[in-house]
């Protein structure tokens, strides 16, 4: 069973290798293993999560996390308007599993990594917004969805997409202040 993902944008060219040169030997100090997968990717498993800034979380109920690279970023469907600079590049940060445990921490290092990038975060969705998406409501989660993100601080935007029915839906890429916010907010840990 696979988990949660997030992207991370890239806005400037860089190789993945580069990446990588950057990133494992930070993770090193608080991740063990961390390895280079055979298609590229990094494995890692999180030993201390107090680099994450998760002083009293214990990661050992935490599955793998992984880092790769977005093979469709950017794409010419995507609506990146709301960019003074569209993405070039994009990465994946992924759980193993679900659970509390593991979007909490899924969470955390991606914030971190985006620090490291300076890279906003592509949450993948509608944050607050009922999943599997249903069209046939009111507009009610959609209305709620929208007044959640918009009560946090932080930069978020609405990029939207072909949904291949010949509809157009939209996910959140946010700023590191709001994903700061977005884990803070009570709402965050009803996901699962």
């Amino acid at each position: 069973m696979s988990g949660p993902a997030v992207g991370l944008w890239l806005h400037r060219p860089r190789a993945f290798e580069d990446v990588l040169a950057d990133m494992v030997p930070w993770l090193e100090t608080f991740c063990e293993p961390v390895e280079i997968e055979a298609g590229g990717g990094l494995a890692l498993r999180v030993r201390d999560a107090s680099p994450l800034g998760l002083r009293d979380f214990d990661p050992g109920n935490a599955g793998g996390f992984f880092l790769s690279e977005d093979e469709c970023l950017p794409a010419e469907d995507e609506d990146y308007s709301a960019f003074s600079t569209p993405p070039v590049k994009g990465l994946i940060v992924s759980a193993g599993c679900s659970g509390r445990e593991n979007h909490l921490l899924l969470g955390h290092l991606a914030l971190a990594m985006a620090r490291r990038l300076g890279s906003p975060v592509d949450f993948d969705g509608v944050l607050g917004y009922p999943v599997p998406r249903d069209d046939t409501g009111d507009g009610t989660d959609l209305a709620r969805a929208r007044a959640l993100v918009a009560s946090l601080p932080g930069k978020v935007a609405e990029v939207s997409y072909d949904t291949g029915g010949a509809g157009r839906w939209f996910r959140h890429v946010g700023d590191v202040e709001f994903l700061a916010a977005w884990l803070r907010h009570p709402d965050f840990h009803l996901v699962t």
